[in-house]
């Protein structure tokens, strides 16, 4: 069974985020979290009230929280009507990124699916938003952003960006291989290239092991050159191609670290309206976890 978190501050943009999990999992048993944490004011002086018609503030927004994952649930229930689902709602006293943290550990998170805000959704995701925060410190559990405004299409055609540079284990892309086997999707290997040149000893190594691992699954290889930035140039390949998710590694130096680091005018220009799935780079504890995991599941 798989092991969803899903953050919410109970907006549109949260419920969207909602609603393509519960779409992109219709097919497989999962425990969701919801999640949404609250930090009650603190009075910017002594003549502030502690409280509202009779009522503590910080009782008002634990209440506000509670009330609002018992909501969502029941509009879960009642749109997506799923005996291979369950819910565990969690309001939580703390900061958004530290409690995910947390149950990442507690909870041993498969996947963290969250919301992007902004009229140019992703273009949110590398501007200091909750969703990069997680992304920047969630170490042990891929991230899959939704943009704001994007809808519900089935993952046929999923894009991977890599430059070759680093090995994968087949661990890491697991999430990807799940995704591609479920929807029987394409896996378009996107490769790019600031000037195009032939691949290097070592990364023609990473492409050939990268290829060992889908070997079951329809894939393709394709060279790029890069228009002016990385962000921009997976953009424009992605709406040529019609991909319906963007998958990449987060590892220093990677695309991901690029793209976060780009200058804003060079930023501006990635302006995709697709999900992308962020995938952590995975120490050896985190390799044994999930090849046991694998293991106890086959048995």
């Amino acid at each position: 069974m798989k092991r969803i978190l899903i953050p919410t501050d109970f907006s549109d943009n949260a419920w969207n985020a909602i609603d393509y999990a519960m779409q992109l999992f219709r097919n497989d048993e999962c425990q969701f979290y919801l999640l949404n944490t609250y930090t009650p004011v603190i009075p910017s002086s002594r003549f502030m009230a502690p409280m509202i018609n009779g009522v503590r503030i910080e009782d008002a927004i634990r209440e506000n929280s509670v009330q609002g994952l018992h909501q969502t649930m029941e509009r879960i229930k009642k749109e997506f009507q799923n005996e291979k689902h369950c819910f565990t709602p969690i309001s939580s006293f703390n900061l958004l990124v530290e409690e995910v943290k947390d149950m990442v550990d507690e909870y041993h998170m498969d996947l963290i699916v969250t919301g992007t805000k902004g009229a140019s959704g992703m273009d949110e995701v590398f501007m200091g938003s909750n969703t990069v925060r997680i992304i920047k410190n969630t170490k042990k559990c891929p991230v899959l952003a939704i943009p704001q405004n994007f809808r519900f299409e089935t993952p046929t055609e999923i894009a991977f960006a890599t430059d070759f540079n680093r090995f994968y284990t087949k661990s890491e892309l697991l999430p990807l291989l799940q995704l591609a086997k479920s929807f029987k999707a394409t896996i378009r290997i996107v490769h790019v290239q600031y000037e195009i040149k032939a691949l290097t000893e070592l990364q023609l190594f990473n492409l050939n092991m990268l290829r060992k691992y889908l070997d079951n699954v329809e894939h393709y290889v394709h060279t790029v050159s890069e228009l002016n930035s990385v962000s921009h140039t997976l953009d424009v390949f992605s709406q040529e191609l019609d991909i319906h998710l963007l998958a990449m590694l987060n590892y220093q130096h990677s695309y991901m670290e690029r793209m976060t680091r780009e200058p804003i005018v060079k930023r501006t220009a990635f302006h995709t309206q697709i999900p992308l799935l962020v995938i952590p780079e995975l120490g050896m504890a985190a390799h044994r976890r999930i090849e046991q995991k694998n293991q106890m599941q086959e048995a």
